[in-house]
């Protein structure tokens, strides 16, 4: 019976049937690609990402700082967790708490007691920069500061600004160089005549009936470069304008000695809000009066003595300035006291339309129909690009003033009523 098979595969099929070793290798190959064909006998790894480091930390003056070069975190292999049981100088048990554990247990082993050494010279911490000073104080600082500031309050005082008590002072206002340190201020003659800071004296000293008395129709421009600083010895000095400012090393040099000897700088923007110019180049300088590095700006909290021990009781938070402004009170301080206190919120200019007895806006005028106590450029302003100055947001702000003036005259008392006068 003549095959229907195809000649080809009637040889192979012959082909196999005379190599039984052709058969056994052919099928040992279909075998093993079968099983290795889909095999990765070495799997790619992905290297980890660098790490790079951030730039940080603090610099003194106008000191640069430069990022940190690039560094690369090692990868660590996981290892079970460990707990360790520690008793003093000896270690007992370690035990592991492993997905898998690893259970072994070690004999007590006493470990003698290390002996803390000092490190190299070359590695002890670098000193800390000089400054101001910390917060506590030696008897001849206390001293120093008794004597510069004595003679603002009349009477004991507990540094609360007791309505019963009396003061006497003379303000003045910093002229410093560069910037417009008169901007609230109006000036005839080489004299302050009226504006925010005799406003404001004016009305602590007729609300107090003159128990405090402000000597407002005598507020001095003094310049921070001189020496009459510590002769007249002014209990703050009123900086304030709306121009950015640099100030002389000399001027620097004046108001840290003077702030160490017990003054005060009150610097309120003639910008309300923050990141002005003079918002900017104040708390920048300012910086270079107190340059420690463990002191910056804080924002007074409300448990402050501006706002709890005060000459108004009524005044509790800070009060909205010149267009509704409510930043915080910030200050630096030494000691532990406001050295260096900054109002943001442009009370000033609210100050420049003055209020009467009455608690109403002060409307007079002089023999050349001039207003007193007004700044016609603001009061006409009002409601159009300038605003909350009604004599009720007004009378809030001075009265804030007020606090903020009394403790400035009191702040030292407790710290240094029982120092020796020098």
């Amino acid at each position: 019976m003549p095959s229907n098979k195809s000649p080809l595969f009637q040889k192979l099929i012959d082909k196999f049937s005379n190599s039984r070793d052709f058969t056994i290798s052919f099928i040992l190959h279909v075998i093993l690609v079968a099983i290795f064909g889909t095999t990765v006998l070495f799997q790619a790894t992905q290297e980890p990402s660098d790490f790079e480091g951030e730039g940080g930390g603090f610099t003194g003056g106008d000191a640069a700082t430069s990022a940190p070069p690039p560094t690369t975190t090692p990868q660590v292999p996981t290892t079970p967790n460990i707990a360790v049981t520690p008793t003093s100088n000896t270690v007992n048990t370690i035990t592991t708490i492993a997905a898998s554990p690893v259970n072994f247990t070690m004999a007590p082993t006493i470990i003698a007691p290390v002996t803390p050494t000092a490190p190299p010279a070359n590695q002890m911490a670098a000193p800390k920069p000089a400054g101001i000073g910390g917060d506590g104080m030696t008897g001849a600082q206390a001293a120093a500061i008794k004597a510069f500031t004595g003679g603002w309050g009349k009477g004991s005082g507990s540094g609360t600004g007791n309505r019963s008590r009396e003061f006497e002072f003379t303000a003045y206002i910093g002229q410093y160089g560069g910037g417009n340190w008169n901007s609230t201020v109006q000036i005839l003659n080489n004299k302050i005549i009226n504006g925010s800071l005799p406003n404001l004296l004016y009305f602590m000293q007729s609300r107090s009936k003159n128990k405090v008395k402000t000597n407002w129709t005598n507020v001095v421009a003094i310049k921070l470069d001189s020496d009459a600083l510590f002769s007249v010895k002014p209990p703050f000095i009123f900086l304030t304008g709306t121009r950015d400012f640099r100030l002389t090393d000399k001027e620097v040099e004046n108001l840290q000695k003077y702030i160490r000897l017990g003054g005060a700088v009150w610097g309120d923007s003639s910008v309300p809000g923050r990141n002005s110019r003079f918002d900017i180049a104040f708390r920048r300088e300012m910086k270079r009066v107190i340059p420690d590095v463990d002191k910056d700006w804080e924002a007074l909290p409300a448990n402050h003595p501006i706002y709890t021990q005060t000459y108004y009781p009524e005044v509790k938070e800070v009060p909205a300035g010149l267009n509704y402004y409510q930043e915080p009170v910030y200050a630096l301080k030494i000691y532990g006291e406001v050295a260096i206190i900054y109002t943001p919120n442009d009370y000033g200019d609210m100050w420049q339309i003055g209020l009467n007895e009455q608690g109403q806006v002060d409307m007079r005028q002089n023999e050349r129909s001039q207003y007193v106590a007004i700044n016609p450029v603001i009061w006409e302003n009002r409601e159009v690009y300038l605003r909350n100055l009604s004599p009720e947001s007004l009378s809030t702000t001075y009265k804030f003033g007020t606090n903020l003036v009394i403790h400035l005259l009191t702040r030292w008392e407790n710290k240094t009523r029982t120092a020796s006068s020098l």
